[in-house]
């Protein structure tokens, strides 16, 4: 699919001109960073050398000390505390960060905890697990990456005497839950100065605060960052402040003593190099979102928790094996689901997908969603049916408010819920028809024409004899990457082929391109179809990022372009 390029531009030459200067960097990087809105050496000095001492006090946090008081109480009344939170990765490393912590300071046969079942339960809170903790004598119970939209609920859970403790990061409404306490940057009335924090990251948080007020070791909740930086990388949050003061801590602890479970995970991976964010996106979340897709979130909690490294091994294996099996299962349903839409024209024609097939696994709905929009860059709702009903995923395109859309289809759905990007609902199977009209209809009048063409983002024009070995290192002391801080895209036109470029494995170019008197070599996934460009001397542009080849030991850079088309100048 074609993608329309834009190209940043950052209009404020003069704090370019100055950052350039201070720092000892070209312009162009320069640029980069005053696009990040790293704009003084003050600012450039805490991005590229992350301290400790730049995270904020815990107790700034909206009810922090109500929180560490209720819990010091409960630890000295010998009461059974239950940690609570959802199947996904950011909720299975806040349970294991918790459960973990508090075997240190606690009884470990007072603490347990609970994952509630993504088919039987549903996500969060769920009545289930409340008459769980009240059958089992937990007097406290602490959610986790859940519960800021649960008031029912919690107000159910104080009628039978359990006191709730809500970790979240998600908005909350403008009613809240009669909990204990709740902790959540997002409330209007919190004025903690970071936001964007994830579930795993408010669960730090906690662990800290309760460290200042016990006067424990710092290195006992330290020590625990590896689980903090799978979240941050797994829950997509924005790699900014606090979120990149951890995850460049919790890398380090990621590569040099993870815990047992991440160990093992790393270990089948088979990756020879240190973990970046991207490994953990690409390896480990997979592996642990499967065991909820597939299975019971609470496997990965018990791989996390697991200090023995064969039992680790075990579980980690099992994961493993759930994941083989969800990607099979995902891969076998997007390709039904794009043979249905390429053998039906009205299908292909519309600015909306909605599919359904009653024998298709719903737990990897989602997954499917954002691979149809892969070919079809469209806002995409994917159903399959339940025990009574059908439920499913949505899917959005950057730009368009998926969940306002979905919203105005109300009508037809028995529930649903979800945000700006994604969402899930469910419904009635004889309703799905008229939904999938409605959804298009709203979906058709509200999306602009170029939402429907996916957007390639490129921060900077560079030349070739730009990148070098200097270049190239301020660029990796930009990591860890994430959303808002991501790896630096460049553009270089009019750039001929060397005459070495060649297709290799049918679907990838391998790359030997000049401008003016440098020679480049590097790779392209799955660009194979554009090799035309580079035959009969031809003249392109080509969007790329710089990465490092290691081969034979002797390690080199190379650039993995994205796309290229003829120049245009």
């Amino acid at each position: 699919m074609e993608k329309r390029w834009t190209i940043l531009k950052c209009n404020d030459e003069a704090i370019v001109s100055e950052l350039s200067q201070s720092l000892n960097i070209s312009p162009s990087l320069a640029s980069l960073l005053v696009q990040r809105g790293i704009d003084n050496f003050a600012k450039a000095k805490n991005f590229f050398r992350p301290t400790l001492e730049l995270l904020h006090d815990p107790f700034l946090m909206k009810d922090m000390d109500k929180a560490v008081s209720r819990i010091i109480a409960a630890i000295a009344a010998k009461e059974n505390i239950l940690i609570f939170g959802d199947y996904d990765v950011d909720g299975t490393t806040s349970v294991a960060l918790l459960f973990r912590y508090l075997k240190k300071i606690y009884t470990e046969e007072r603490i347990n905890f609970y994952i509630p079942h993504r088919y039987r339960e549903g996500y969060g809170i769920s009545r289930q697990g409340i008459d769980y903790a009240k059958a089992n004598n937990y007097s406290l119970v602490i959610s986790l990456d859940c519960g800021i939209k649960s008031i029912e609920l919690i107000g159910y859970a104080s009628t039978l005497g359990v006191d709730f403790i809500i970790c979240d990061h998600h908005l909350p409404d403008k009613d809240l839950p009669p909990a204990f306490a709740i902790l959540n940057a997002k409330q209007k009335d919190c004025n903690y100065p970071y936001k964007e924090l994830c579930g795993c990251g408010v669960t730090f948080k906690l662990v800290s605060a309760l460290s200042q007020r016990l006067g424990v070791n710092e290195e006992i909740y330290l020590s625990l960052l590896d689980l903090v930086v799978t979240a941050i990388g797994a829950d997509i949050v924005p790699m900014t402040g606090e979120n990149r003061v951890l995850s460049y801590f919790g890398l380090k602890q990621l590569n040099n003593a993870p815990c047992a479970g991440i160990s093992a995970l790393t270990k089948l991976s088979s990756i020879k190099t240190s973990f970046d964010i991207s490994n953990v996106v690409f390896i480990i979340a997979p592996r642990v979102n499967a065991a909820g897709r597939m299975d019971e979130g609470s496997l990965a909690v018990k791989l996390f928790i697991e200090d023995d490294p064969v039992k680790a091994m075990e579980l980690a294996e099992i994961l493993q094996e759930h994941n083989t099996e969800r990607k099979d299962t995902d891969g076998s349903i997007t390709e039904e689901a794009l043979s249905m839409i390429a053998a039906d024209e009205t299908l292909i024609n519309r600015k909306s997908t909605v599919l359904f097939q009653s024998h298709w696994h719903k737990g990897v709905v989602g997954i499917v969603a954002s691979r149809i929009i892969e070919t079809y860059h469209r806002p995409t709702v994917i159903l399959a049916m339940g025990d009574e009903v059908a439920g499913g995923s949505a899917r959005s395109v950057p730009g368009f408010n998926l969940y306002e859309a979905i919203h105005a289809c109300r009508e037809h759905l028995l529930g649903y819920g979800g945000h700006f990007a994604a969402a899930g609902l469910t419904i009635a199977a004889d309703k799905i028809e008229p939904f999938s009209k409605k959804f298009e209809e709203v979906v058709s009048a509200s999306i602009t024409p170029e939402l429907l063409v996916p957007e390639l983002r490129i921060d900077a024009e560079i030349e070739f004899h730009q990148i070098t070995g200097k270049f190239y290192s301020i660029i990796k002391q930009m990591a860890p990457f994430g959303p808002e801080n991501l790896r630096p895209v460049f553009i270089t036109k009019n750039v001929s082929d060397a005459g070495y470029s060649k297709i290799v494995k049918e679907s990838h170019i391998k790359f030997i391109v000049k401008k003016d008197n440098t020679i480049l070599s590097g790779i392209g996934f799955n660009l194979a179809d554009k090799f035309p460009l580079l035959q009969n001397g031809k003249k392109i542009d080509m969007v790329y990022t710089i990465d490092e080849n290691v081969w034979n030991g002797e390690t080199s850079l190379q650039i993995k372009v994205i796309d290229l088309r003829t120049s245009q100048s």
